[in-house]
């Protein structure tokens, strides 16, 4: 616990909650700077100050089933459901340009810098919030696309840092503890930003989450090194411990990749329809379950949103406890190496798809359907110790670029999956649902077959550095 490595984790775990606390904070506040409480909602006239919640019974009638009221001195926009959709959506455009980009220039430039630098711009942009939306929409949608841009380097950036620190035997538990902030972060921006907006007022959510994630860079530039070689204070028995381990899988990669190869590799692209897949459903719950405890399981406002992020809890949990038990079967010798990410992968494709199709046949059971979406999105982090660290096992050198480019297709099936699932409930509600439940099902076990056949846990021939394109 005391270790280097150890102390990276908690460095990184605590990056990630920073980044993710910014990346959902307009989502929060747009409620308070708009006249209506949610993108699909009514968009009416409200005075400065107050904002009229309103939502719609499955019969279409529209009903005011709240009031909240913010200080007089934060603006409130009249912006219709369309354009906060926009400036919503704005943010993964930008996130999904620079995946790629930010993996190549990790690895040419180290993770540490690339990371940090993605981490302070989006604080900068964080605080410019407000002032973006006071001289416009089209300055907020601008911001946002910018704001993706600065956050789209900070995941490949992370696994460019721990294929020079993770042992093999540790990668699953080291990896998933730091991959927990992002769930954690996102969770206490939810319970907290509503908060703020209402003792302070929205413009505060940005002043105070900005200014926190400056500070905190400060922490990463001065905490943080590239690699166990030059870390001035790691005691010399884990240095010489953790480069021993990982010797055998060379240095960053240089200027060329050997892209060919990567296109023909079939155990890559088992891991990117993996992701696609995975991240369909993923994004699937996460962006539509509190509609559908809403419009079909008639749960009331307050009851949705407690019951709505209870997933993140579950989620960043599973995280942890998934990359302990990965890590003990390899210690133990239970499995290999490709076999755990397997099996992982199963447990968390699998066993979510099942849930998702057996939902539709509860009747009237809510409780039930409730408790099954949510294992869903908490067993799903078991892919963490699967899929997502197989970038690493099967090339280390690259693994910043490959996990950039498996990250852009998620990112697409992100934007793709919450508009199928409008279109399909759009036409009939009960069936629509039960079609978007089972269209995510059938995609996660595709994917999962194809992984299995496919998959695996070792260097690749083009990622070892005696055959790597310099």
């Amino acid at each position: 616990l005391c270790s280097a490595r150890c102390g990276l984790a908690l460095v990184l775990h605590v990056s990630l909650f920073v980044a993710y606390a910014l990346r959902v904070s307009l989502s929060i506040a747009i409620v308070a700077m708009t006249n209506g409480s949610h993108p699909h909602s009514w968009s009416g006239s409200a005075p400065r100050g107050s904002y009229p919640g309103f939502s719609q019974d499955v019969s279409g009638k529209q009903m005011q089933i709240t009031e909240r009221r913010f200080p007089g001195s934060a603006p409130v926009y009249n912006w219709s459901a369309e354009t906060q959709g926009i400036i919503l959506s704005s943010f993964f455009y930008g996130y999904g340009l620079t995946q790629a980009l930010g993996g190549y220039c990790s690895g040419l430039f180290g993770g540490k810098p690339v990371l940090g630098s993605g981490l302070l711009l989006s604080s900068v942009l964080t605080l410019l919030v407000p002032r973006a939306a006071e001289l416009g929409m089209s300055f907020l949608i601008g911001l946002q696309v910018l704001l993706g841009l600065a956050e789209g380097v900070i995941f490949p950036a992370q696994y460019t840092l721990w294929a020079k620190w993770a042992p093999p035997l540790e990668r699953s538990r080291l990896m998933n503890i730091a991959d927990a902030g992002c769930t954690f972060g996102t969770f206490f921006a939810l319970l907290v930003a509503g908060i703020i907006c209402q003792s302070l007022g929205w413009p505060f959510v940005f002043y105070i989450f900005g200014g926190v994630g400056c500070a905190w860079c400060l922490c990463w530039f001065l905490l943080v090194y590239e690699d166990p070689a030059h870390h001035p204070w790691i005691n010399a028995g884990e240095q010489e411990y953790i480069v021993s381990l990982l010797a055998h899988q060379g240095s960053s990669h240089g200027c060329s990749l050997p892209l060919v190869a990567m296109a023909k590799s079939l155990p890559l692209w088992a891991i990117t329809i993996a992701c696609f897949c995975t991240d369909w459903l993923f994004y699937m719950l996460l962006t539509s379950m509190p509609m559908f405890m809403s419009n079909v399981l008639h749960f009331d406002l307050r009851e949705n949103g407690l019951l709505s992020s209870l997933p993140y809890i579950g989620n960043g949990l599973g995280h942890i406890l998934a990359g302990l038990l990965a890590d003990f079967l390899l210690a133990r010798r239970v499995l290999g190496t490709a076999a755990i990410r397997k099996l992982f992968s199963a447990l968390g494709m699998l066993l979510p798809a099942v849930f998702l199709v057996a939902v539709p046949y509860l009747g009237c059971s809510s409780t039930v359907a409730v408790v099954l979406l949510t294992l869903a999105l908490t067993i799903i982090s078991m892919t963490g110790a699967g899929i997502n660290i197989n970038h690493i096992d099967i090339a280390p050198r690259y693994a910043g670029f490959l996990l950039g480019i498996t990250n852009t297709f998620g990112i697409v099936a992100g934007i793709i999956a919450p508009t199928a699932v409008g279109l399909l409930i759009s036409q009939d509600l009960q069936t629509g649902w039960r079609n978007a439940f089972f269209i995510s099902a059938a995609l996660n076990l595709f994917g999962l077959i194809f992984y299995i056949a496919f998959g695996s846990g070792t260097i690749q021939d083009w990622a070892r550095e005696d055959t790597a394109v310099q």
